[in-house]
């Protein structure tokens, strides 16, 4: 696969990200949304199958194309999985002209001073190898932060960005996402104390070197802005983090450079009981809905 004309398609044409990475942990919760309770499926084998012919079904939708859809995050069994006998990652990218990405993270630890790190990540060097052979562009890894610690949001930005030079060291594009928790009182707070740690850790990087930034739609429109300039900064996405989509477009027109990176917001309303037709349909909404809210700013 052509990595170069991937970066291009990236850093600079218009559209947004698709997140089509839940993991063990949020995936019954994403087939109950799509009307797949836990009670129609036996075990973890069969609850994976439902989850790629939904992913394979919003993929294979005429809705989902290159026109308004830059990249897709996927889940390591996705980026293990097929799609129509073609191994998703060269689906993406061959059929439809989409940069595939691959969440790279095991989860996280429990909350302390404020904040979960992400769990050790032993096999990543070889996690890494694998994405390179199946054709993945870069990687996507979370942390959470729960309150306005300055010792937590540094110890988090710190540990993101330790894990980024692994995955640069690899010639892949990292996708840092230090989600803020969009319930907190003082969320204005914790966003800008994150902003300044994130500078100060890009301004570390040597210019050869770029990151892709992942951030919770701030309270303050234009907070994360300087960010997107920035010389290490290929693009900055925003995660919906809970807020219903309309809420999250209405955000993110607000907040020039910052483009979608949505998954709950990207598959609300679809359902397993809809035809084609009215699956298309609704999906059609969704993209051309977060596609206008992304091309805003």
């Amino acid at each position: 696969m052509d990595r170069q004309k991937m970066a291009d398609r990236i850093a600079t044409d218009r559209g947004f990200i698709a997140a089509l990475d839940q993991s063990g942990g949020s995936t019954p919760n994403t087939l109950q949304a799509y009307g797949i309770p836990a009670g129609a499926y036996s075990g973890e084998s069969d609850m994976y199958r439902l989850i790629h012919e939904m992913r394979a079904r919003i993929i294979r939708s005429p809705a989902f194309n290159r026109a308004s859809i830059l990249g897709a995050i996927l889940f390591e069994r996705t980026m293990d999985s097929a799609i129509d006998g073609i191994p998703t990652a060269e689906y993406l990218w061959k059929t439809c002209n989409i940069v595939p990405f691959l969440k790279v993270d095991k989860g996280m630890l429990d909350e302390a001073d404020g904040v979960q790190l992400m769990k050790p990540m032993p096999d990543l060097d070889g996690l890494l190898d694998r994405a390179i052979e199946k054709g993945i562009f870069g990687t996507k890894m979370r942390s959470v932060i729960h309150a306005t610690s300055g010792t937590g949001i540094a110890a988090i930005v710190t540990q993101q960005f330790d894990v980024a030079r692994q995955i640069l060291s690899k010639g892949l594009v990292p996708i840092i996402e230090p989600e803020v928790t969009i319930t907190m009182a003082d969320k204005a707070a914790a966003e800008s104390l994150l902003r300044d740690e994130i500078v100060r850790h890009l301004d570390q990087l040597p210019p050869s070197q770029h990151v892709m930034l992942k951030l919770t739609l701030p309270e303050e429109a234009n907070l994360y802005r300087p960010l997107a300039s920035h010389q290490n900064v290929t693009r900055m996405v925003a995660l919906s983090g809970g807020y219903d989509r309309e809420t999250a477009n209405t955000r993110l027109a607000r907040n020039a450079g910052m483009i979608a990176s949505f998954s709950r917001a990207l598959t609300e309303g679809l359902s397993a009981s809809q035809s084609d037709i009215e699956f298309d349909a609704q999906l059609g909404k969704t993209v051309s809905e977060i596609y206008a809210a992304s091309c805003a700013g």
